[in-house]
C-alpha cells in the first residue's frame, strides 16, 4: 500500500476538518485544534483513493530545486500581464523600476534587481489584481472580509474559512482572463464551499473564458513560479 505523507496545520479558529493537495504535491491537512492525531490519520485513510488520484493531476507538479529564471539584464525581457517586456539598464526620474512598454531598471538598483522587480510586481498586484476581486465580487453578489496579495508559492488564491480571499502576488505575470478565472473562482467558494458541479456553473456563468484560464494555467502555470 502506498504511503501518504502529509502535513498538519491546526487553528483554533477551524470548525472542521479539510485535505489538500498542493500543486507540488504536498498534502496537508487543515484541522482544528483538539483532533487527534488517530482521527487525522483515519481522515486521512478514508480519503486515499481521492489523494492519490490528486497526485497524479497533470496541474501537480514537483518544484524544481533550482528554477531557471531570467536574468535582469539589458536585452532579457520579463512577463507580465500575459506579455514579455524587455528589460533596459538605464537611470529613471523615480530612481526606482519604471514601466513604459519595458522594464527600466536603475544601474543602483542592480545589487537587488531580482528583488526590487519582485516588489514591483506585488505593488503592481495590489493595485490591478485586488480592484478585480471587488469588480467580481459585486457582479457574484458575494462580500468577502478582506482580500490580500500574499506569497504562496503553490496555490493561486485561497479562501479562508473566515471569508477572506487572498491571492499569489506572481498572477501579475498571467493573462488579465486568467487572473479572473482565479478570483472567481476563489470568490465563488463564498456562495459553494466544495468543488462541486455547482461551484464550477456559478464560475462558467460569470467567465465563458474559464476552460481556457484552466488550459492556459495548466501549460503555463510553472513558469509564473521562475524568479523572473
Amino acid at each position: 500500500m502506498t504511503k501518504i505523507d502529509y502535513q498538519i496545520v491546526r487553528s483554533p479558529r477551524r470548525k472542521k476538518l479539510t485535505i489538500s493537495v498542493e500543486r507540488d504535491r504536498a498534502v496537508i491537512v487543515h484541522a482544528p485544534q483538539n483532533v487527534s492525531e488517530e482521527s487525522l490519520h483515519q481522515a486521512v485513510n478514508s480519503k486515499r483513493q481521492w489523494i492519490l488520484k490528486k497526485l497524479q493531476h497533470p496541474q501537480k507538479y514537483q518544484s524544481r530545486a533550482h528554477p531557471p529564471g531570467k536574468e535582469v539584464v539589458n536585452g532579457e525581457s520579463a512577463p507580465y500581464l500575459g506579455r514579455e517586456y524587455q528589460i533596459e539598464i538605464a537611470e529613471t526620474a523615480s530612481g526606482n523600476i519604471e514601466f513604459a512598454h519595458r522594464f527600466i531598471v536603475p544601474p543602483a538598483r542592480l545589487a537587488r534587481r531580482r528583488r526590487v522587480l519582485r516588489d514591483w510586481y506585488i505593488a503592481r498586484a495590489k493595485e490591478n489584481i485586488l480592484a478585480r476581486v471587488e469588480g467580481h465580487a459585486r457582479a457574484l453578489g458575494v462580500a468577502f472580509v478582506a482580500a490580500k496579495i500574499v506569497n504562496n508559492r503553490y496555490r493561486w488564491g485561497s479562501c479562508t474559512v473566515n471569508d477572506n480571499v487572498n491571492f499569489n502576488w506572481r498572477l501579475i505575470k498571467a493573462p488579465v482572463f486568467v487572473i479572473d478565472y482565479v478570483v472567481v473562482h476563489e470568490l465563488a467558494h463564498l456562495i459553494e464551499a466544495n468543488h462541486s458541479s455547482r461551484f464550477w456553473s456559478i464560475i462558467r456563468t460569470q467567465l465563458p473564458s474559464m476552460e481556457k484560464a484552466r488550459a492556459w494555467l495548466k501549460e503555463h502555470g510553472q513558469v509564473l513560479e521562475e524568479e523572473v
